[in-house]
């Protein structure tokens, strides 16, 4: 591991050096598995971050509570450490460009986004990705600075962004953003992931063009 960032109390960015690493598609996964001394092991997936150019594969992951894995590479991790990965894994879930996309992702569930935008943006393809970034706060919402830069519809839960007041995404305001996409992709909790893709319905958005990411609380 090269670096480690704790940005919040809750999340950890860690960058690796992969030996022989595969060149990923932004929205595919890594599994990252812990192995102790005695031979236990055990092991999550996490989104990629990082876009397919950078020579330094990233992960954001969200401490959560008796997280087993998570916790340990939010508390104890260090840069030096050596970890087993698996990847890239995943082809359902990606976005190269070919199609203009709307993503509609809460919380922890950007990450994979970030990996898009950031392959968007080196490419010039910015105007083909239309993101809405959902967090309670803009503290909680990892890379918000970032998704701004790239064009992102922040929508703040719990406290205002501007002139705009805290709430959930309104349907007129994902439309503009939804208008002649061919792919949508959601990506949160699996309440957000529920609330996501009845907003892209409300818009008219086909429900045979939404790809869905959802995790629970036990990763």
């Amino acid at each position: 591991m090269i670096e480690v960032e704790r940005p919040t109390d809750r999340l950890v960015r860690l960058r690796f050096h992969v030996e022989d690493r595969v060149d990923h598609w932004p929205g595919q996964h890594y599994v990252l598995r812990l192995r102790a001394p005695d031979g236990y092991t055990a092991q999550r997936s996490y989104s990629i971050a990082s876009d397919p150019h950078d020579p330094l594969l990233e992960l954001m992951i969200e401490c959560l509570p008796d997280g087993e894995v998570s916790g340990f590479m939010h508390d104890v991790a260090e840069v030096g450490d050596v970890f087993e990965l698996r990847g890239p894994i995943g082809g359902w879930f990606t976005w190269t460009g070919e199609q203009p996309a709307i993503c509609v992702v809460g919380g922890s569930g950007v990450v994979p986004v970030v990996s898009m935008a950031r392959y968007a943006h080196r490419l010039g393809l910015s105007s083909m990705l239309r993101i809405v970034a959902v967090g309670r706060t803009y503290d909680d919402l990892p890379y918000a600075a970032e998704l701004e830069k790239y064009g992102a519809f922040l929508a703040l839960t719990r406290e205002n962004l501007g002139d705009r007041v805290a709430h959930p995404p309104y349907p007129d305001e994902v439309l503009p953003l939804a208008e002649d996409v061919e792919r949508a992709y959601v990506c949160g909790s699996v309440g957000f992931a529920s609330f996501a893709t009845r907003l892209l319905g409300e818009v008219g958005v086909r429900a045979d063009t939404i790809r869905v990411e959802q995790f629970g609380a036990t990763s």
